[in-house]
């Protein structure tokens, strides 16, 4: 139903209403006039009429609206229509143009299927160049690789030659050294392997958590004698090693120390004066290589085979102690030997070198004497200067057993630097 057949309708049913009022009026008019009986049914009569004529208003007042709601309605449908026409409007014009765009894009495609299939030419040709480039590449690779061959095979040859050309220099400058050092006295170095070092560990009785001292240097120079005063022992006590005059024996002594509190084990080692090996070699052979520290021990002078030791410790890095025994005995024959001092009273104890001014003339002189002449060995050996210690038997057993002493040389200090040795291994192990 349209908007005009709607409005028709709706003034058709205005004029019904009207018509029905007029109706109403004019039965009431009748009413009112006597025609009609009773006031009371009149009553009733006009307010139906009022009721209806209100009905009428309020279906009139609905029907206004509705027609208002009809209008706005139709004039958002005329509004949509025309959106919509200018839509269709704007969808033609986007067929056109997609027309157009599929027309492009077939097109493109066809200048993509020709740019693909020219691009796979192009590829084909380019693999073809790259196998022949490759090929090419492989060739040239091995080339250089047979030239590179030919040369490191060239330089190896050229560095066989001088490293034989080398090898046999360093041959003939070792053995003009070894020809030199022969001349001169110097022997070679012979160094232990590991099974030789563990072998002598236990020929020795080497045991782990001891601290060894070897007492080495020529026969009749007094290791015996120095072995039992470092122990604390006269010699002749009980555990005391024998001595004499000549070398005692021919094999390294065991003697551990008698102290408990001191876990040393020292070690008389025999002197190479008795033993038929050249003094470079008595080192090896005796096994000095294995011992914590080693005690130089001589009488009246350093002679070679002390050079060997001292040379041979500091070579394997063993800690060495330079001891002169028999102190007070060459201090007395120096007394005895020296000429008469004009100041002396002339009395006769001064004149037969017993007398204490002779024998403090004599000390002084055997100390310089002494040390002058290690510091002039060690210098000619061209080892790093050491102190040498001056030291009597007795006297050193009094000192290790804490007694009282008199003309003391350096036996004291013999023995404290020989426990601060002790100590410095047990730090340096702990």
């Amino acid at each position: 139903m349209d908007f005009r057949t709607e409005r028709r309708l709706y003034e058709a049913a205005h004029k019904v209403g009207n018509a029905l009022v007029r109706f109403f009026l004019l039965f009431a008019g009748l009413v009112a006039g006597g025609r009609i009986g009773q006031n009371s049914q009149v009553a009733r009569l006009q307010r139906r009429i009022q009721e209806q004529e209100d009905a009428i208003s309020t279906s009139v007042a609905i029907q206004a609206r509705a027609a208002a709601a009809f209008r706005n309605a139709h004039d958002e449908l005329r509004q949509t229509e025309e959106r919509m026409a200018i839509i269709e409007q704007n969808l033609r014009l986007y067929e056109q143009d997609l027309h157009g765009v599929r027309g492009a894009t077939s097109s493109v495609e066809d200048s993509h299927r020709r740019a693909e299939a020219e691009r796979q030419r192009i590829e084909e040709l380019s693999n073809e160049a790259e196998v022949r480039a490759l090929v090419a590449n492989e060739q040239r690779a091995r080339a250089k690789a047979d030239a590179q061959g030919a040369k490191l095979e060239r330089e190896d040859a050229v560095r066989s030659r001088l490293d034989a050309e080398s090898i046999a220099r360093d041959a003939r400058v070792q053995q003009e050294e070894a020809e030199n050092n022969l001349r001169e006295g110097i022997r070679p170095v012979i160094w232990p392997t590991l099974a030789e070092l563990q072998a002598t560990k236990e020929r020795l009785g080497y045991k782990d958590g001891l601290f060894h001292f070897a007492i080495a240097g020529i026969a009749g120079s007094g290791k015996s004698s120095l072995a039992n005063a470092l122990r604390g022992l006269r010699n002749g006590d009980d555990g005391a090693a024998a001595t004499g005059v000549v070398e005692t024996t021919d094999t390294i002594a065991r003697y551990p120390d008698p102290d408990p509190k001191r876990p040393f084990v020292w070690y008389d080692v025999p002197g190479a004066g008795t033993l038929s090996v050249p003094d470079w070699q008595y080192f090896t052979d005796q096994g000095l290589y294995i011992f914590d520290c080693v005690i130089v021990l001589f009488d009246t002078r350093l002679t070679a085979t002390d050079i060997a030791i001292l040379r041979n410790c500091a070579r394997f890095d063993i800690p060495t102690y330079i001891v002169r025994s028999k102190a007070l005995q060459h201090i007395r024959n120096l007394a005895v030997d020296m000429p008469d001092d004009e100041d002396d009273d002339g009395e006769s104890d001064e004149e037969d070198g017993t007398g204490p001014l002779a024998l403090g003339r004599a000390r002084e002189l055997y100390i310089q004497e002494t040390r002058a002449s290690v510091a002039q060995n060690m210098e000619a050996a061209d080892l790093s200067e050491k102190r040498v210690y001056l030291v009597d038997k007795d006297t050193l057993v009094s000192v290790v057993k804490n007694r009282p002493v008199k003309d003391a040389l350096d036996e004291a200090k013999l023995l404290q630097d020989l426990l601060a040795e002790v100590h410095r291994r047990q730090v340096s192990e702990a």
